[in-house]
């Protein structure tokens, strides 16, 4: 099906593929549905659109746990030639309110207690047992290049942006996973990042379908049950951020059943800890995958299964079937091989603008989009993020290598998590402060990370100048770290407290 649209896919393998399950874990819990089932459960929710007047082109915000109900609305809500809007459990009631209101969505389908008091028009996955039997009386088939998300930013820099993505852009990004994994409809793939973010709902739910395989979603990720229930079903693939992966190599330590089947972990949001790499390896016998992406690009760069071991712990890896990218200057010139610059990306999995921003620079004249980020290339063409050109670190007017260094701290045995920002200085314009959440019963100051800086050989003047210990570094949902509030703290630090 070379042309077929997201609900076409879902329209075939519900009817050709019947013996494949769509699982949902709730709970201690599990539900199965067929493709059939997720199929009727859609058409119902369309029906129920028709019913309330909803149709090609409206918005409809979906707000939740990770639920077979959330799949029908999505796809409910694409038979009607509608939009979804999907926002992740986790958002704060102001945030959801805010973006409701800026796309002028015309419904909320939220779980129990996420809803927004000042709406009338709700709807909960805890009532789709009680929809309208039939199905939608007037069906809407809708286009490649019809809008069918608008999916808001992370939140990384502090300014989430509406993203518009058509499916184009979502089966270019399944069709080229598909073929870098080698993955067929006898796969088993979990769902345990949150649907309400593209990692969750492009990266497997949609491509469960696309392939015709078998779909595990579980409601909320909860290590020890997320592991047995890979164990249970099977599980051949998932894709998630680095905190999931350490906590299934940490759950099969303490006990949990080795999950046999997986061989293909798809890893991204920040680059992967070698040690974290082996250890999966070694202990799981999976291959960790290292994968480049953002919201208006889905899946940019990805290292292939073959060479992961090799590639994964210094890239992130070479550019998907479909997709280019280039490294360059301010200026716009290519860099030479090795160098960092701007990173930018092209191709068929990209978005096609921001939602009511037309003011946002988008694509240049050639197609290329800027990604914010700051990487360098390898001589066989994998690339390696490098930072991000708002979270620069400009000391005494050298650029200082944040990535490096956060890699280096990493491996100390006292560090579990850490994130280096600039801080204010008047003398050097800026100064590191290295925030650092220490292991339990384990403890780091200055002078101690100083003195292994200086062990792994890094250059003094990149040293970061203070050390401030965390319980916790502040996240999005899918586990990567908003600098942009560690800035906010670290600006106090300015005046020499």
């Amino acid at each position: 099906m070379p042309r077929a649209s997201v609900t076409e896919y879902l329209d075939y393998f519900s009817r050709y593929w019947r013996d494949h399950a769509c699982v949902f874990q709730r709970g201690y819990r599990t539900v199965r549905w067929s493709y059939g089932d997720l199929l009727s459960y859609s058409e119902r929710f369309a029906a129920l659109l028709e019913e309330r007047g909803i149709g090609k082109g409206d918005r409809v915000m979906l707000w939740g746990a990770n639920c077979g109900e959330w799949l029908a609305a999505f796809w409910g809500t694409l038979l009607r030639g509608a939009v979804v809007v999907p926002m992740d459990r986790t958002s704060s009631s102001e945030f959801a309110a805010r973006v409701y209101e800026q796309v002028d969505a015309r419904l909320l389908v939220s779980s129990r207690g996420l809803a927004l008091a000042s709406l009338s028009s709700t709807l909960y996955f805890e009532d789709f047992a009680s929809l309208p039997s039939s199905r939608s009386r007037a069906p809407i088939v809708s286009s490649r290049e019809d809008a069918v998300q608008i999916v808001f930013t992370s939140g990384t820099t502090g300014e989430p942006k509406g993203v518009i993505h058509t499916s184009n852009s979502l089966i270019g990004c399944n069709k080229a996973l598909t073929e870098r994994f080698g993955l067929d409809a006898s796969d088993v793939l979990l769902v345990a990042s949150p649907v309400g973010h593209m990692t969750g709902y492009a990266a497997i739910v949609l491509l469960s379908v696309y392939l015709g395989g078998t779909m595990v979603l579980q409601d909320v990720w909860e290590p020890k049950r997320g592991v047995s229930l890979m164990a249970r079903e099977g599980v051949t693939y998932t894709a998630a951020s680095t905190p999931f992966l350490t906590d299934i190599c940490d759950a099969v330590k303490a006990g949990a059943p080795r999950p046999a089947s997986l061989r293909s972990f798809l890893c991204g949001g920040a680059p992967i800890p070698s040690m974290l790499i082996e250890r999966a390896a070694s202990e799981l016998g999976i291959k960790v995958c290292s994968l480049w992406g953002m919201t208006e690009v889905l899946s940019g760069t990805l290292t292939e299964p073959s060479r992961a071991s090799e590639k994964s712990p210094t890239t992130d890896g070479r550019p998907l079937d479909g997709m280019e990218v280039r490294v360059v200057d301010f200026d716009g010139k290519a860099v030479p091989t090795g160098q960092s610059g701007r990173l930018l990306v092209r191709g068929c999995q990209m978005f096609i603008g921001y939602y009511k921003k037309p003011e946002l620079k988008t694509f240049d004249a050639e197609g290329w989009f800027d990604s914010g980020d700051l990487a360098y290339m390898d001589d066989e063409g994998y690339i390696r993020i490098s930072g991000r050109v708002k979270d620069v670190l400009i000391r005494g007017g050298e650029n200082v290598p944040v990535v490096e260094i956060e890699n280096l701290l990493y491996k100390h045995p006292a560090v579990a998590a850490v994130a280096v920002v600039g801080y204010p200085d008047a003398r050097l314009g800026e100064r590191g402060c290295a925030f650092i959440v220490p292991k339990q019963g384990g403890t780091i100051d200055l002078a101690a990370m100083q003195a292994y800086l200086a062990e792994c050989r890094m250059a003094k003047q990149f040293w970061p100048e203070r050390v401030e210990l965390v319980a916790d570094l502040p996240r999005t949902a899918t586990g990567k770290i908003q600098k942009f509030k560690l800035k906010e703290v670290a600006q106090a630090f300015g005046d020499g407290k």
